[in-house]
């Protein structure tokens, strides 16, 4: 149900989900050696709501930033819950105003001893050339665009309704980046090449596999119970993670395999050399051919151990070489008691080093 509506929010371009600040600490921490030095770009983040822009202006001096940048397109609904900020000379702007923030230090301005929100605020309403109104602050406008030029990492959760074209942007300026999406994009005829080609990766992930986000409480829609958290105004997706070029440790772990190939336990399908591993843990540590296995390798793939061929389903798998297209899950499919079963979807890969024992 969560991913239907995910979907459903996608389709309808309802793209304001708030990642929660626990979410940033636990995946930002596996990062920090990226950004001494840098300048980090939140582009889709207006302060009043981002916790990417609290996070990165309360760690500031700890990752050793050279810049902080966060434009935001419009107002937001949720302005004023935490950060607020006396506007000066912009208070005659509408409420709903594009602009842009531009942070190059924070110091403990206020003396309490402390860095905290307090200093990022005074910090604001004390130095009015870091912050300014934007036309439109759409991360496709030629103002963001050139802010995108002055970047090293751009850092934020995007709008889903608008993931290809956005990560296109990113990669099309060569720019390193950490951002959220649907794992649905794994399949994006635009998205997977990156990935085969190692030039995308997931990072560590939610915990458990939850993500949490926060949606302004009168676009609240009616999500079932368990997705939709009345008391913390949450929503909880199990098919987001973060995509990512920066590079991390976990990408590096090899994956421990502990079974052994036996033409029993692993069905060749019909129309393609390969056989169909049903869960990652399951995969053989002595095979050398192509193997068909969930999507969720893409989590715990360690580049120098496994190699991707394609995708099982859509024209990417024509590409792969998959033949007959049937009607299933997948365009894969084996024959098992005399039925032919399609599974659920798959990557192909193949084990760099099959192990012989």
């Amino acid at each position: 149900m969560a991913n239907k509506n995910l979907n459903a929010a996608k389709a309808a371009k309802k793209d304001e989900f708030y990642t929660e600040m626990t979410d940033i600490e636990r995946e930002l921490q596996h990062y920090w050696e990226h950004f001494r030095g840098k300048v980090v770009f939140c582009n889709c983040d207006d302060p009043y709501e981002s916790y990417f822009f609290k996070y990165f202006a309360l760690h500031f001096n700890h990752l050793g930033l050279k810049k902080l940048i966060c434009t935001c397109y419009n107002g937001s609904p949720v302005q004023g819950n935490e950060l607020v900020i006396d506007f000066g000379d912009f208070s005659d702007e509408p409420k709903k105003v594009a602009f842009k923030v531009v942070i190059t230090e924070v110091k403990d301005l206020n003396g309490d001893g402390a860095v905290d929100l307090s200093d990022v605020r005074y910090l604001l309403q004390n130095d009015k050339n870091v912050i300014s109104i934007l036309k439109t602050g759409d991360f496709r406008d030629p103002e963001c665009i050139e802010l995108l030029k002055e970047a090293d990492i751009v850092v934020t959760n995007p709008p889903f309704s608008l993931f290809r074209e956005y990560i296109a942007q990113l990669m099309e300026y060569g720019k390193k980046f950490l951002i959220i999406g649907s794992l649905n994009a794994i399949h994006y005829k635009e998205i997977f090449p990156w990935i085969k080609e190692g030039r995308i990766w997931l990072g560590y992930g939610f915990n458990a596999g939850n993500a949490f986000f926060r949606i302004p409480t009168q676009d609240k829609p009616k999500y079932s119970e368990g997705v939709y958290d009345e008391t913390t105004g949450l929503v909880k997706f199990r098919n987001c993670h973060w995509f990512t070029n920066l590079d991390h440790n976990k990408r590096h772990e090899e994956l421990d395999l502990v079974c052994r190939y036996s033409p029993e336990e692993y069905p060749t399908y019909d129309n393609f050399d390969a056989i169909d591993v049903g869960k990652v843990q399951d995969i053989p540590y002595d095979y050398d051919g192509i193997m068909g296995v969930p999507d969720t390798i893409l989590g715990q793939l360690n580049p120098d151990q496994f190699e991707i061929i394609g995708l099982g389903s859509g024209d990417l798998a024509k590409q792969a070489g998959v033949g007959k297209n049937y009607r299933g899950r997948t365009d894969l499919a084996y024959t098992k008691d005399g039925k032919s079963k399609c599974p659920y979807s798959r990557i192909l890969i193949r084990n760099k080093h099959p192990k012989t024992i």
